[in-house]
């Protein structure tokens, strides 16, 4: 099964993997609610699953078919390799992670390797997660972080997170502190761009 909200790229590696004698595409989907859904209609082996899709993300994605459809193995194609990314999507069991820039031949072998119970990381992407290192936000952290990355005031953010406005304040001082920001807006950016939230 293939998931990427990208019409073209779903389409054309759809077309290329069609050429694999060994490899059927029994789904497509847009978005991360639709291939859940078109996963367990279909009970793929492999599904392979964009990492930034509406609705649900990638990650999301494997975590539900893990405890729903434990015999169907992820993979994550992404063009956002974060290590927090790859971070994530191993915690959820995610079996491959590899950007889209690998060309369609070596992602039917990750394809099929995956398949037969081996895990495929692009090592460019091991390599940055280990020297990014884990991230020091706690999940409260993050989660009043990436309502403020776009802006919202401390009470918007308090509302959304249902907690105490002083309690927001506190938790965007102690994220921005440990990311050594100017701001939370800046520490937003920060833990966005290593993959943290």
């Amino acid at each position: 099964m293939l998931a990427d909200d990208e019409h073209l790229i779903r389409g054309a590696l759809a077309a290329l993997l069609a050429l694999e004698d060994d490899l059927q595409v029994v789904a497509e989907a847009g978005s991360g609610p639709e291939a859940l859904a078109m996963a367990l209609a279909h009970r793929p082996d492999v599904a392979v699953l964009d990492l930034q899709m509406p609705g649900a993300d990638g990650v999301a994605v494997a975590t539900s078919l893990r405890s729903r459809l434990p015999g169907c193995r992820t993979m994550i194609v992404t063009s956002h390799g974060r290590p927090g990314h790859l971070k994530r999507a191993l915690e959820a069991g995610v079996r491959g992670f590899v950007p889209k820039t690998v060309s369609a031949q070596r992602l039917a072998e990750i394809i099929r390797s995956v398949h037969a119970g081996n895990r495929y990381v692009d090592p460019e992407l091991a390599a940055d997660a280990i020297s990014a290192g884990d991230s020091p936000l706690t999940v409260r952290e993050a989660e009043v972080l990436e309502y403020a990355e776009n802006g919202a005031p401390v009470a918007e953010i308090a509302e959304r997170a249902a907690l105490s406005p002083g309690t927001v304040r506190n938790y965007l001082s102690s994220a921005t502190a440990k990311l050594s920001a100017e701001n939370r807006h800046a520490a937003a950016r920060i833990a966005r761009a290593r993959g943290w939230l």
